[in-house]
């Protein structure tokens, strides 16, 4: 049987953490989530968490930026699929809100996330998010698709019009319901930047 590496055994333990940690978050939310239960599930000790995490909180922040790195690889795999560029930024929109549609994505990052680590916009991963809208808008002004715009300002605007849809998607007592109504809204809003036919 090989010998594992300290850096082998030190990378198994922490996911095994965020594993769990991602279970007990999904299925009964971070404020239930007890630390010492969902370790010892997997056969480790609170002072693993803290030793790798800080604490639960910062489990859960590791758990949210694993969930957000899976959401965007997905988001781009379906933005590829499309014909035009235009299509495809419209598709990577209404793909994160129909996100909102899956219990862990709802509960995780839309229910919990905010009342565990506050507004979205502050979290380290936004900058990214806005950092790929505003390049995403400037390609498509570049390429006359859509009207001279205020890049930053316009990244933000679509950026909290996605995120707010998902929020009430996730909280509502039909989310497939509004899940229609948001991105029927969303595509409308985001057709009113293309640049008018002469």
């Amino acid at each position: 049987m090989a010998v594992r590496t300290r850096s082998e055994m030190i990378a198994e333990t922490r996911a095994k953490l965020l594993a769990a940690g991602r279970k007990a978050f999904g299925e009964i939310g971070y404020a239930d989530a007890s630390m010492d239960d969902f370790t010892a599930k997997v056969g480790l000790t609170r002072g693993a968490l803290y030793h790798h995490f800080g604490d639960k909180r910062g489990l859960f922040e590791a758990v949210v930026a694993q969930i957000d790195a899976e959401m965007a690889v997905r988001l781009k795999a379906r933005a590829a699929k499309m014909m035009t560029p235009w299509e495809s930024f419209i598709e990577e929109g209404i793909g994160y809100i129909e996100m909102a549609l899956e219990p862990e994505i709802r509960r995780i990052i839309l229910r919990d996330g905010p009342a565990v680590l506050g507004d979205p916009a502050s979290w380290p991963t936004t900058n990214g998010c806005m950092t790929a809208m505003k390049e995403c808008l400037a390609e498509l002004a570049a390429e006359g698709v859509i009207r001279d715009v205020d890049l930053e300002a316009t990244a933000r605007m679509l950026t909290g019009a996605s995120c707010y849809a998902a929020t009430w998607i996730a909280n509502a007592e039909d989310p497939q319901a509004i899940s229609a109504r948001a991105t029927a809204a969303y595509r409308r809003l985001v057709e009113g930047l293309l640049r008018e036919l002469q």
